[in-house]
Parts: structure tokens; C-alpha cells; sequence
């Protein structure tokens, strides 16, 4: 390319163009035109490799060294970065981790960096569980960290009820207990759980055992309902798990780091933070638990849920959901026939 436009350039001139002209038009810069030219003469027009010699490049020890660190700790280390830092700890060899990552490569070597962790399986849902308000809840914790507390929330999965709400500085199984009567008591379910709280599901519930459980519940002995939650240690604590039993409750864990397999009850306060943004700017716990209370009952009886097709959870959690959903169907079909219909009507008269 550099000779074409030399050529070019030469091509110009020769019929009574000038050098500067003809650069100017071939968008070439005039200085680098004549730099070029004096290179042609000294048939050195083509681009020397890069890289050169420079002063501060490695020695061929010291490329050996970095192979012999790769062999002997590549394994251990599994990076180039922690294999640059391994050889300067040992004296062996002393570059930069890029460096470290250049020379491997030049030489094919290939770190094979740390082994993929093994996926725990997702938490099924158990046999005896039934998809109806009241059978499922969810539960967690957020953090008002201008009111400096925080607060616990009991939804029902099903209908997205948001059932109780026990706000307080500290987020122990003292908090889960409290809410959770809370919530039974609204729903009117205390004495249903005293009554299947039997000794040997107590037992069972609080064990964990999945096997067992099956077989109890085969027996005829259900768990009144099944609680989610994410890992967290309050969660999972004895205390916690214990009070659980003894209100046949069952209890059913996500993964670690995992939130989706607990996605509507992490889901709460994110709609709640985003639709309600002043409940983040009150500093006064008091004013706080008011505000939630308010909230809440906008949330349950006046907005619009679209996870269970655009009804109230007051509606979902009565029974009206169903009715309400089949109402707007049959609008929607009647609304669209008596458009037909006025049309119709409307391209007779017209026609007439």
C-alpha cells in the first residue's frame, strides 16, 4: 500500500502536479510522503516486526524460570496472577503478572484455573402440598437502614397475600416466631395447627428427613402448611425450626446464593422499595411501622398483581380471583361482538 501511493504520488507530479496536492487529495500526510520516499531508496519501505529489543526485556533465565514455577506450582496456584506472586516469594523469578500471562501463552501453557463447583439440585416441592392459598408461605427479612431496623414480612405464595409484617432492631427467630402467630392468628388457622401438630409429626418436621415425612404423610398425618425461605442463620436455627414443628409447619430451603428458589418472596420488597420509594427516606421506626401497615393494605386490597393476572391478592386469597378473570374475558368477547356488530350496521347505512 505504501508503494501503490508512492507510485500515485509520483504519477502526479510527473504530469505537473505538486508532492503537496497530490498528498492532499490521497488524504496522505506530506511529511510521512517524503519519509517513505527516503525509506524506498534505502529498500527499507516495509514495516519492521514489532516489539524491537527492549532494554528492560526478559532474560532467557528468567522465561525459563517462569516455565519451571508453571510445572512445579500451576497446579497449586491455578493463575497467573497468584504464579507471578508465588515466584517472587520464592526468589525464583520476578515479573509482572501480565507478563506471567504472556510468556505462558507464548509457550502453550495453559492454566487451568479453578474446578467448576457441582450444582446443588433445586428444592422440589413435596407430594402432599396443595397449590391453594394458605398451604404455602414465604418469608424474609429487609433492612431500613435510615430508620436503623428491620423488618419481617409473611406472604402467601399462591395468592401473594402479604399476611403479616413485624418490624424491630433485630432480625433473630424471635422475630420469625412472633410474625408467624401473627399470621396464623389473622388467618385464623391457630387452633388448626394445634390440632395437626401431632407428637410424631412434631418429631418428624423437626428431624428434616424427606423420607420420613413421606411416609407420614401417607399415613394421613399432613403438615398444616410449608414455609420458604432463603439460608439465611436465623432461618435455619433450632429455635426457629423447632417453633416450626410445633405449629406443623414444614420448611423448605433454596439453594445458597440462590434467591430465585425463592423468587416471590424476595420479590416483595422490591415492589414494595419501588412503588412506595418514601418508605427509604423515614428515619423514625415508629412512622415506619405505620406507613407499612398503610402499604400493606394497598398492597393486598388495591394493587393490581400481574403474577396472578391482574387481580387484587384479597381476591386471589378469597376466591374471587377466578370470577374476576373469567369477568373480563367475557367483556372483552362481548365488547369486541358489539363493535362487529356497529360496524356492520354502520357500512349498511352507508351502502344504502
Amino acid at each position: 500500500m505504501k508503494a501503490g501511493l508512492l507510485d500515485l504520488v509520483e504519477h502526479a507530479t510527473a504530469r505537473g502536479w505538486s508532492a503537496r496536492r497530490a498528498c492532499g487529495l490521497l488524504r496522505l500526510d506530506h511529511a510521512r510522503y517524503h519519509h517513505w520516499r527516503s525509506r524506498r531508496e534505502q529498500d527499507r519501505l516495509a514495516d519492521l516486526p514489532p516489539g524491537g529489543h527492549p532494554v528492560h526485556g526478559l532474560l532467557d533465565w528468567e522465561r525459563a524460570a517462569i516455565v519451571d514455577l508453571y510445572e512445579v506450582w500451576g497446579e497449586i496456584d491455578r493463575s497467573h496472577r497468584k504464579l507471578a506472586h508465588r515466584g517472587s516469594r520464592l526468589g525464583m523469578v520476578h515479573v509482572s503478572e501480565s507478563t506471567m500471562r504472556r510468556v505462558l501463552a507464548e509457550q502453550g501453557l495453559v492454566l487451568k484455573g479453578n474446578p467448576p463447583r457441582e450444582a446443588a439440585p433445586r428444592p422440589g416441592w413435596p407430594d402432599w402440598l396443595e397449590w391453594k392459598p394458605n398451604r404455602v408461605w414465604g418469608y424474609d427479612f429487609t433492612c431500613w437502614t435510615r430508620a436503623g431496623v428491620a423488618s419481617i414480612a409473611i406472604l402467601d405464595i399462591v395468592s401473594r397475600k402479604w399476611l403479616a409484617t413485624l418490624t424491630s432492631p433485630e432480625q433473630t427467630s424471635t422475630q420469625i416466631e412472633v410474625a408467624f402467630l401473627n399470621a396464623l392468628d389473622a388467618e385464623g388457622l391457630l387452633e388448626l395447627a394445634d390440632q395437626r401438630a401431632t407428637e410424631a409429626l412434631r418429631q418428624v418436621l423437626l428431624s428434616g428427613d424427606r423420607q420420613r415425612i413421606h411416609k407420614l404423610t401417607d399415613a394421613g398425618q399432613v403438615p398444616l402448611l410449608l414455609a420458604v425461605c432463603d439460608n439465611g442463620s436465623q432461618m435455619r436455627s433450632h429455635s426457629t425450626r423447632e417453633f416450626l414443628a410445633g405449629l406443623a409447619i414444614a420448611t423448605r430451603y433454596g439453594r445458597p446464593h440462590t434467591p430465585t428458589d425463592q423468587a416471590w418472596i424476595e420479590s416483595l420488597f422490591g415492589h414494595v422499595k419501588t412503588e412506595w420509594p418514601h418508605l427509604e427516606k423515614i428515619t423514625d421506626p415508629g412512622t415506619l411501622v405505620a406507613e407499612l401497615d398503610h402499604v400493606r393494605s394497598q398492597y393486598n386490597g388495591v394493587r393490581l398483581h400481574a403474577a396472578i393476572g391482574y387481580v387484587t391478592p384479597d381476591d386471589e386469597h378469597e376466591g374471587r380471583g377466578d370470577q374476576i378473570r373469567q369477568n373480563r374475558i367475557d367483556g372483552l368477547a362481548r365488547a369486541r361482538e358489539r363493535r362487529i356488530a356497529h360496524h356492520r350496521n354502520q357500512t349498511i347505512k352507508e351502502n344504502r
